[in-house]
């Protein structure tokens, strides 16, 4: 598996997305209030996230399914509100993946704020935890213990 931080958005257009809206945007980012998930078959399991806006970004994302032990998530009844989240099936998870000096070795994870998409209706927001205290938004994917 290799996965290029170097992907462009024209190289990830070749690929099936799916779309979704994000109507609050992510932290920091409000004016991108949709995005793409983009599956590159010899990328799995990353997935790109590719939001859409003023200026477009791309975003190695993850569902922790599997890949992340004991990680439970517990959102604040306002965020499942918004989401219109009734039960854990209706219920996406995708967490950001940081490379650090291009070097797969020293990846991070954010687990403490992840993008919660709602299955039904494809709305999706970035969740801090209502449990974040539990988890890092720097937890190293490589050498994972818990």
């Amino acid at each position: 598996m290799k996965v290029s931080p170097d992907l462009s958005t024209s190289e990830l257009s070749q690929h099936s997305a799916q779309r979704y809206s994000l109507p609050q945007g992510l932290v920091g980012l409000p004016q991108h209030q949709s995005f793409e998930i983009v599956q590159v078959p010899d990328q799995e399991p990353f997935l790109w996230m590719k939001l859409n806006g003023p200026d477009p970004l791309n975003f190695l994302v993850l569902e922790p399914t599997g890949l992340i032990q004991d990680y439970e998530l517990e959102l604040f009844d306002e965020d499942a509100e918004f989401l219109e989240i009734q039960n854990s099936s209706d219920a996406s998870v995708l967490n950001i993946v940081t490379l650090r000096n291009n070097n797969p070795g020293e990846a991070t994870v954010n687990l403490a704020g992840p993008i919660i998409i709602n299955r039904r209706t494809g709305v999706a927001k970035q969740c801090i935890l209502a449990n974040y205290f539990k988890y890092s938004a720097y937890h190293r994917l490589v050498g994972e213990t818990s």
